[in-house]
């Protein structure tokens, strides 16, 4: 019985000699020289040999391809693989996006503010929606003022609610000319809430800007008939209610003194052919007396 076992032993033994060995013959590769069967080359391999400078040809391959790939210009030539400086560059360019959407969102809200106060809406109640919804984009944190600062306050803003009538602001602005030659009928006062001067002029007179600008709003409505509204430096605005005609398109620039509209009588608040002309600087109301001789 002992005697078998080890024979079994023994044959296992020798068949995984033999693998082994089979794996460590030596074989030569012979180049000829098929006329004059001289030897060109000759190679002694084995299947070991053979084995391993695959293995090792594979894995260079690999590891010089990866190198090429990551640290030169070919890695661009992979799909899906952007260079750091077109990532820089597209973050870069997102975010001037992002600011200049929110830009062009603030200036939307600013004009449609505007047009919302010319065509007949309250003053106060509009400057307070948007005062609301920008603060609703800043996020920012006040602590509650003490009693004496609300007060104060309260006593500055009705103190410079209507401070133009009291001290006209410097509009820094070199000269306004007046929008047409007429007659004073209605004056500036803000009490009964006539934020403008009228001005009656003979039919089909032309109606100037005041001073050179952009136009942000030209259009109809059923209350101020045929409107124009011209934003100029320095948050100044200038609107013209109550043409015959308007000459000027929205984004039209015009330079202090060109015509831009006919006077008329369009619109339900007019009672008789003339110029309904508002002056707005930061968003309030001023009287165009102080600055132009009408």
């Amino acid at each position: 019985m002992l005697s078998t076992i080890f024979v079994s032993i023994m044959a296992k033994s020798s068949k995984k000699q033999k693998r082994v060995q089979r794996w460590r013959n030596k074989f030569r590769f012979v180049i000829l020289n098929d006329d004059t069967f001289e030897e060109v080359l000759t190679l002694k391999l084995s299947p070991l040999n053979i084995f391993t400078f695959s293995v090792f040809a594979i894995l260079f391959t690999i590891g010089i391809t990866t190198i090429v790939i990551a640290f030169t210009p070919l890695r661009e030539l992979v799909p899906g693989y952007a260079s750091s400086r077109l990532r820089r560059e597209s973050i870069d360019l997102a975010l001037k996006a992002d600011s200049l959407e929110a830009s062009v969102r603030a200036n939307e809200k600013y004009i449609s503010g505007i047009q919302r106060i010319l065509n007949g809406e309250i003053i106060d109640s509009v400057l307070t929606e948007l005062q609301n919804e920008s603060d609703s984009l800043a996020e920012v944190v006040i602590s509650s003022p003490s009693a004496e600062d609300s007060a104060f306050r309260q006593w500055v803003e009705e103190e410079n609610e209507f401070a133009l009538d009291q001290n006209a602001p410097e509009l820094d602005i070199p000269q306004l000319f007046a929008p047409v030659d007429g007659l004073l009928t209605s004056k500036f006062n803000q009490g009964n809430g006539h934020y403008a001067v009228d001005i009656a002029a003979p039919k089909n007179t032309p109606i100037k800007s005041c001073y050179e600008g952009t136009v942000v709003y030209s259009d109809w409505s059923s209350e101020n008939g045929h409107t124009i509204l011209i934003q100029h430096e320095n948050n100044l605005i200038s609107a013209y209610k109550h043409n015959s005609a308007i000459l000027k398109s929205v984004g039209d620039f015009v330079r202090s003194g060109e015509a831009i509209a006919i006077i008329g009588n369009s619109g339900e608040n007019s009672t008789g052919p003339h110029l309904h002309f508002e002056l707005w600087f930061d968003g309030y109301a001023i009287n165009p007396e102080e600055y132009i001789k009408l």
